[in-house]
């Protein structure tokens, strides 16, 4: 450790921090008077200094079971600040980390932690249950997250002394598990030097402080959050404050009035909900406007832009938004509103931030330009288009796949240019226009380029409808369609009326739709969807489920309640 270290400059802390042990050591050195983390009651509270001494202990408790620099550690577990604990004594001394998405099935967790080969567990209790019994057997430790006390371990291990040791910045440091959409469940190896420089590029696109006050929403398994919302704030000394419960919006809400946060990351799920169940209806019943269009005074714009801030908080200073495609009309909104907020865009692989905008410079229907210090091109551009494939180069990108060489191969070609799977354009300022993804994509009957998500977003812009799914069969496009849950009374009584309110329904979003997309990409059919799709972490639909689906046989559903 460097006698120095609480006396960095900028530029020298960055090139300091290369691994997350130096992290760790300059965080709660520099920082080790400041609060760290807590609910948003105060409970499991930690200051830098407090935190330090935990996860040494924590490593220590490790090393008597003889788990040692290299081996896995999982995790799985909803956000708290013990989470940040369990991966610092982790990652700190060489071991390898193991994070599981909550939502994941018994059987995915099953395969993450024997593939990984994991040593050790920790595990909120609600969540035991995924976690069967051969595989409670094999570990060798299996801990509480919320008191970090054993729930399993083995004595025999016991008289080992486990040996640790100072990682280095190509050294693995995590192993992401993702099937992301396209159903292929892959462990993502991500090296100390990949996640210390998404950190570097956090601090470049926006300059936080050891003032601000984070409020995490999104599930800290997943890069995004773990990058930007735990790694980012240590690196400036910031706090970080945690739900007990999912965010619901009246959690959230409540939350808000009490943290009164200055930064946030989201999904574009959550401020779509907000725009269509509080922004449209206050526009709505404006005199001075019915709908937002590229036509909306700004004025108004900012005045209910104001009032969304002050729903947040009234401190927000950045608003990121990442992990799928923004609405564009939901971004238009923000751009007028001057509310701050920040898109950006990434995968997994690459750890996760490719490129970035920043608070105040968008432009909307952008992810924004190339991430500090990061290459970006297009690869096989159409030349009538522009349209190409996303590869990216740089010190983010991914080590390669957990046991798995050929698929590695196939991702990242000799000269370390990643292939995203993701189409775009890039004008002539860098800004970089996402397309669609090249497995979603939809080849014409003549031969033209049809990019479902383009034609969803249409469709969810009709009132009513909750989400939206464009598939291809039989040489036409069918939308399947999940309402709101308030806007199709499914127990509505009468079934005549309700199969002809229904197709009615059906009929006008077909109308809306095909009004407002191109020749090539009408759809001929729409189909109703009871229940939602099925989502990633980052509420993306995992939409290789669906390439075959139909709509839901409603008459059938309505017989059936009927009996």
């Amino acid at each position: 450790m460097e006698p120095s270290i609480k006396r960095l400059s900028n530029r020298r802390r960055e090139e300091y921090v290369t691994t997350l042990g130096r992290l760790f050591d300059y965080a709660t050195l520099t920082y080790s008077k400041r609060e760290l983390s807590s609910y948003v009651d105060g409970t499991q509270s930690y200051t830098y200094k407090t935190f330090r001494h935990k996860v040494i202990e924590i490593n220590r408790l490790l090393c008597r079971f003889g788990i040692s620099a290299g081996d896995k550690v999982a995790l799985l577990s909803q956000n708290m600040p013990n989470w940040t604990v369990a991966m610092f004594s982790v990652v700190s001394f060489g071991r390898v980390f193991v994070p599981i998405l909550t939502d994941s099935s018994e059987a995915e967790v099953t395969n993450i932690l024997t593939h990984s080969e994991a040593k050790v567990l920790f595990v909120s209790k609600q969540l035991y249950y995924k976690v069967n019994e051969s595989l409670r057997d094999k570990m060798t430790l299996i801990i509480d997250i919320e008191s970090l006390e054993f729930l399993k371990k083995d004595d025999s291990a016991f008289t080992c002394e486990g040996c640790v040791k100072e990682p280095q910045p190509d050294d693995l440091a995590a192993i992401f598990y993702t099937s992301g959409t396209s159903g292929n469940a892959k462990g993502v190896m991500l090296s100390h030097r990949n996640l210390c420089h998404n950190v570097i590029v956090a601090w470049h696109v926006f300059h936080a402080r050891k003032t601000d006050v984070w409020l995490s929403v999104l599930p800290m398994a997943h890069t995004y959050e773990m990058a930007y919302s735990l790694l980012f704030p240590l690196f400036v000394g910031a706090k970080v404050t945690y739900l007990h419960r999912p965010p619901t919006p009246a959690v959230l809400l409540s939350a808000l009035k009490q943290v009164r946060p200055t930064v946030m990351l989201v999904a574009p799920l959550i401020i779509e909900k907000v725009y269509k169940g509080s922004i449209v209806p206050t526009i709505t019943k404006s005199r001075v406007l019915s709908w937002m269009n590229e036509h909306t005074p700004r004025l108004l714009c900012r005045i209910v832009g104001k009032r969304l801030h002050r729903s947040f908080g009234g401190r927000l200073r950045f608003f990121g938004i990442g992990g799928a495609k923004l609405d564009t009309n939901v971004e238009a909104f923000l751009y007028k509103a001057k509310f701050p907020y920040a898109i950006g865009y990434g995968l997994t692989e690459t750890a996760p931030l490719v490129a970035s905008g920043r608070v105040g410079h968008g432009c909307v229907g952008s992810v924004g330009t190339a991430a500090y210090e990061v290459e970006v091109k297009l690869d096989n551009v159409n030349p009538e288009t522009g349209e190409g494939e996303i590869i990216a180069r740089g010190e983010n990108v991914m080590l390669g796949y957990y046991k798995d060489p050929e698929r590695t191969r196939q991702a990242i070609n000799d000269e370390g240019w990643f292939h995203t799977n993701d189409l775009a354009t890039i004008d002539k300022k860098g800004r970089i226009f996402i397309k669609g993804r090249l497995n979603a994509m939809i080849l014409g009957p003549s031969g033209e380029n049809i990019y479902p998500e383009e034609i969803e977003q249409v469709i969810n812009d009709y009132e009513g409808v909750n989400e939206s799914v464009v598939v291809e069969r039989d040489g036409h496009l069918v939308a399947l369609v999940k309402f709101d849950d308030n806007f199709v009374n499914w127990d509505q009584e009468g079934e005549d009326k309700f199969f002809e309110n229904l197709q009615k329904t059906k009929d006008s979003v077909l109308k809306f739709v095909n009004k407002q997309v191109g020749s090539k990409s009408k759809v001929s059919e729409v189909e109703v969807m009871k229940e939602e799709f099925e989502k990633t972490a980052t509420h993306k639909i995992r939409r290789f489920k669906y390439q075959d689906a139909v709509g839901d046989d409603v008459k059938a559903m309505k017989e059936a309640e009927n009996h």
